[in-house]
């Protein structure tokens, strides 16, 4: 629903006091006037530089830049049978003094007699606690695909500056979660650069955007699922989810994966490989970053990161390590004043309740310091197991690396035994690196299996019968009897 059409509903039952979040106020205040000229209401509206814009009145009656005179202004709009709405801008900034939340606070309470209507207009909720029962928060959406597409259209007017089909896609993808002014200034430096719209001026607009919020990371790596040995059944299963994604029902889209498993088995890399095998951008959460010092401002963090990402639909959300940024909300009354029990519930709330095409890419090393309703059903399409690399799936990944580091693949290979795909790469770098055999690089890598064995197996024992395997199709299960397999390599005799 527009902004226009929630106004209209809340003007016309009276309710005295809005508070609009929007970026963009010129659009907002666009669509507030052109409301109140079909409607024939009385619109006066203020900020701090203009003052007080009244019709009919000067600036001299109603002392325009003082705030509270600008409140009490509204009553001379007033009519027997008419509505008068006294828009305030960035008036935030106000709402710490006691005298403006008094009056907001009686003129709120007064414009139920008189139908005056006071919103104001910010970037930020930021409500006092005296006025939280009475006023009600509207959020100005940005932009839709089709408006984003009218932008483009107004702005490439000559004949091949704006592409079609699936490259215009592409473009309206890349320009979602974007301002009116932000999406403009992108198709315009697009323009400038390579004579028409590209994806790529958008993209880079949007990390700006997105590293100027600080709540978000984006993530544009050139490695696909090419780059990863192994892990076929995921790659299937979230590739499959994805490319169902918008072609049935609204109602089923993908929600995402819980990958769990021994550190150095490719979590991190899967994540950021899947954006790209799927043309979907990927977005970095660190819910460490949001945590915030101020009162309130941390669940302020989370909630805004989470609409960003709602806004950049379709797209990839990772969170990485997510253990270790939740694992104190259990305790959070005692530690925190329940500051991360509440960002924790906004997630779990989030990851339940959105409708966006957000797929969640959580990855986690000990399922044990996680709440159990984190991985329940409906948060997570799947909760996958990365198990240390079968002998098939160490060949694969010991071929990648070989040639991305220049090794000759001639030469025998290290015992592997227990090897994660970390702990390959790491051989083949060290060897690049030195100069020496892969033998010889062998002799500096410890596997994370024997340095923390134990760990290891419990983590091994807890998956099995519980998780889906990330290797082959169905749950995995672990058979701590059976004899480890071990891939037998060729040596060079003359190394004892």
């Amino acid at each position: 629903m527009s902004l226009r059409n929630r106004l209209t509903e809340y003007v016309k039952a009276c309710f005295t006091g809005l508070w609009i979040e929007s970026q963009e106020h010129q659009d907002a205040l666009t669509e507030i006037a052109q409301l109140c000229h079909d409607e024939q209401w009385q619109l006066a509206t203020w900020d701090i530089e203009s003052g007080l814009s009244l019709p009919g009145v000067t600036e001299a009656d109603v002392g325009s830049h003082d705030p509270l005179a600008a409140i009490r202004a509204i009553n001379t709009l007033a009519t027997p049978n008419g509505t008068a709405i006294l828009v305030l801008q960035n008036f935030h900034r106000f709402t710490q003094s006691a005298e403006i939340v008094q009056a907001l606070y009686r003129q709120i309470v007064a414009g139920k007699q008189n139908r005056t209507i006071v919103v104001i207009l910010s970037p930020v909720v930021q409500i006092p606690t005296e006025l939280e029962k009475m006023i009600v928060v509207i959020e100005h959406h940005l932009p839709d695909r089709d408006q984003l597409e009218e932008i483009a259209r107004g702005i490439a007017t000559e004949e091949g500056e704006l592409p079609e089909g699936a490259e215009l896609d592409t473009i309206l993808d890349a320009a979602a979660g974007l301002t009116r002014m932000e999406a403009e200034n992108a198709f315009s430096l697009s323009l400038v650069r390579q004579e028409r719209i590209s994806a790529e001026a958008v993209w880079e607009l949007k990390s700006q955007m997105l590293k100027k919020s600080g709540l978000l990371s984006l993530y544009r790596g050139s490695e696909d699922f090419s780059s990863l040995g192994g892990l076929s059944s995921l790659k299937a299963f979230c590739k499959r989810s994805l490319s169902q994604s918008g072609r049935t029902n609204p109602n089923s889209l993908p929600r995402g994966t819980l990958l769990l498993g021994v550190p150095g088995t490719g979590k991190s890399a899967f994540a950021k490989a899947l954006g790209r095998e799927t043309q979907r951008p990927t977005l970095v959460l660190d819910i460490g970053a949001l945590m915030g010092s101020l009162v309130g401002q941390t669940e302020h963090n989370i909630r805004q990161a989470l609409r960003i990402a709602d806004a950049m639909a379709p797209c990839i959300l990772f969170c990485d390590e997510v253990e270790k940024a939740l694992s104190g909300a259990a305790s959070s009354s005692q530690t925190d004043s329940g500051v991360s029990a509440r960002m924790f519930g906004t997630l779990l709330s989030w990851m339940n309740d959105h409708r966006s095409d957000v797929y969640l890419i959580a990855t986690c090393n000990d399922i044990s310091k996680l709440p159990p309703e984190f991985s329940r059903a409906e948060r997570f399409d799947a909760v996958v197991f990365l198990d240390l690399p079968g002998s098939a799936e160490k060949q694969a990944i010991w071929e990648m690396y070989l040639k991305l580091f220049e090794i000759d693949a001639d030469q025998p290979l290290p015992e592997d035994e227990n090897w994660t795909g970390a702990e390959v790469k790491a051989c083949c770098r060290l060897s690049a690196l030195l100069d020496v055999p892969l033998l010889q690089a062998a002799q500096n890598v410890v596997p994370v299996a024997v340095t923390a064995a134990e760990s290891v197996e419990r983590l091994r024992s807890w998956a099995s019968g519980r998780c889906l395997s990330a290797n082959q199709p169905g749950i995995y299960h672990h058979n701590i009897d059976s004899p480890k397999s071990r891939r037998r390599v060729s040596r060079d005799p003359s190394i004892n």
